[in-house]
């Protein structure tokens, strides 16, 4: 029997009654694990088999073969992610996502501790674009693709910095700009700020709509140019967006 600290990232139908789950564990990573009965209703396993569970997870570990789960001590029940559904279309993004660059790193502590700072900051109200955002970028690093943003890209140096574009591994100078679009700078300020910031140590934020939309969009097409990470939970939020449920 192990105790690990961990979070439901992923679950899955197995049988007429039980889950496999992609647990993400601050020690070992991502394990597989078995919840046996959790889709009957009086199952005490019922409630704390589903994405997003966040606690102390009691298994019966096995080191390269499906867990089986006993139970759960919940640290964070996240209820107002749960509750509303532009904060569980970002939760879900960011544990699709999560689940993806984690398989990439063997940084898995700080990879959770990241993703938890980040679920705990959305779920007392901070605003979940500008956090997803941070986390995007972040996570870059662990991808091995972080974008320059202390000099050109394409030069090297560091006066007259113009732009910034996922094409040209970052920071553009008005010297190698060809037809990329200009952002705000502003918006590079920003940037560079969601890079070095500590998620945890966030206590205000205060954005122009239209600079939090441009840091959006210079990180998805980011991520499409130079991850090759397709993932649907954010193509969900890019509709709310355009119905307004965003805002």
């Amino acid at each position: 029997m192990k105790d690990v600290l961990g979070i439901i990232l992923k679950e899955r139908d197995y049988g007429e009654s039980s889950k496999i789950l992609d647990l993400f564990t601050k020690e070992y990573g991502i394990i597989g694990v078995i919840s046996k009965g959790s889709k009957k209703v009086k199952s005490t396993l019922s409630g704390v088999s589903t994405k997003i569970t966040y606690g102390i997870f009691h298994i019966y570990y096995k080191d390269g073969k499906l867990s089986t789960l006993t139970s759960v001590d919940i640290i964070n029940p996240f209820v107002n992610i749960k509750k509303d559904i532009l904060n569980i279309s970002y939760a879900t993004y960011l544990s699709e996502l999560t689940l993806q660059v984690a398989k990439q790193t063997s940084a898995v502590s700080e990879i959770f501790d990241l993703l938890i700072s980040a679920l705990v900051k959305i779920n007392d109200g901070y605003d979940p674009l500008v956090i997803t955002n941070i986390l995007e970028l972040k996570y870059l690093n662990y991808l091995g693709v972080s974008p320059i943003l202390d000099k050109c890209g394409s030069c090297g140096k560091v006066d007259n910095i113009l732009t910034i574009s996922p094409y040209k591994n970052g920071l553009i100078c008005n010297r190698c700009r060809t037809n990329e679009k200009i952002v705000n700078l502003k918006t590079i300020k920003y940037i560079r700020m969601y890079y070095y910031l500590d998620i945890s140590k966030i206590t205000k934020i205060e954005m122009d709509y239209k600079i939090k939309n441009e840091i959006d969009d210079f990180l998805t097409e980011y991520y499409s140019v130079n991850t090759g990470l397709y993932l649907n939970s954010k193509e969900f939020i890019n509709e709310l967006k355009k119905v307004n449920i965003y805002v």
